[in-house]
């Protein structure tokens, strides 16, 4: 069973939300297939403690401004390394690059399909089949240009 349009939509806010906050290597993965308790992992990566805490934050804000949602449940607002929104049906994490290559998510669910988060380009996405900026050994300069054209420069 496929994420529902409820939850992509949702997902899709969060990433915008990250996104206002300069977050790195966004990804969405729908997770419905192979877990029964939520449809969504939406990763994305801060700079440091302090930067993970403003992107989940603003996460938090506009996706209750919008949708008028809280987190059922939060984890990780003291330490700042890796910070998770529980949703229910889409499950939030901003974590730190060190933290993200160490746990490296992306391995556990590549084989699950990823959302268009319709960011704007220029927005630091990972594509399909990438690992995260930490992982793959590119510098920040580089991830920039994640999810952009090269034809189009």
């Amino acid at each position: 069973m496929a994420a529902v349009q409820d939850s992509i939509d949702a997902v899709r806010i969060a990433a915008a939300a990250a996104d206002s906050q300069k977050a790195e290597d966004m990804v969405a993965f729908d997770v419905s297939e192979p877990l029964a308790i939520t449809d969504i992992f939406f990763l994305a990566s801060g700079t440091t403690p302090r930067h993970v805490l403003s992107i989940a934050e603003e996460v938090e804000k506009q996706l209750y401004l919008q949708t008028k949602r809280d987190p059922r449940h939060r984890e990780g607002v003291e330490e700042g390394e890796w910070v998770l929104l529980d949703y229910g049906d889409f499950v939030v994490h901003v974590m730190d690059s060190q933290t993200r290559a160490f746990y490296n998510l992306e391995r556990l669910w590549k084989d699950c399909p990823c959302i268009d988060l319709q960011l704007p380009e220029g927005a630091s996405v990972l594509e399909e089949g990438e690992g995260s900026q930490a992982d793959s050994g590119e510098d920040s300069a580089d991830s920039s240009t994640a999810g952009t054209d090269s034809d189009e420069a």
